[in-house]
């Protein structure tokens, strides 16, 4: 799967060619961002500071990372929206994709201590949201 599924799936292919890769990169970050819209409020907020931080944090990928980080959030980007549409027509609201052991190996230092930092902010966010509502 390419970037080029997600932003132009009712474009030409002819128009994917002409495009630069920082064009596609701020078109997938554009995408997100609206899909993100769709998020309760929490998650959105921590999911579109997540998004920043983590494009501007690869600016200087070689092109193998870049091309890597690209599917990876185009993947995400499918899932949120594919998630978003079945959380729509159902009650239950679950967002996101369980990591499996074997995907944890493959992870940096650094990425497992980014996940952690994920894993607290969202934590937080989500004790905070349920002591606000059960202080009404």
């Amino acid at each position: 799967m390419g970037i080029a599924l997600l932003p132009f799936k009712m474009g030409s292919g002819k128009a994917l060619r002409t495009l630069t890769h920082l064009q596609c990169v701020r078109i997938l970050y554009k995408t997100i961002l609206k899909i993100h819209r769709g998020l309760p409020m929490e998650l959105r907020e921590l999911g579109d500071q997540y998004t920043r931080d983590e494009f501007r944090r690869h600016k200087e990928a070689t092109p193998e990372q870049a091309q890597i980080f690209m599917e990876e959030w185009t993947k995400y980007a499918v899932t949120v929206v594919k998630q978003l549409r079945i959380s729509s027509s159902h009650s239950a609201k679950v967002f996101g994709t369980p990591l499996k052991g074997k995907d944890l190996d493959q992870f940096s230092d650094e990425q497992i201590y980014q996940l952690f930092e994920l894993h607290e902010a969202a934590t937080k966010k989500e004790t905070n949201a349920t002591s606000s509502e059960n202080d009404k």
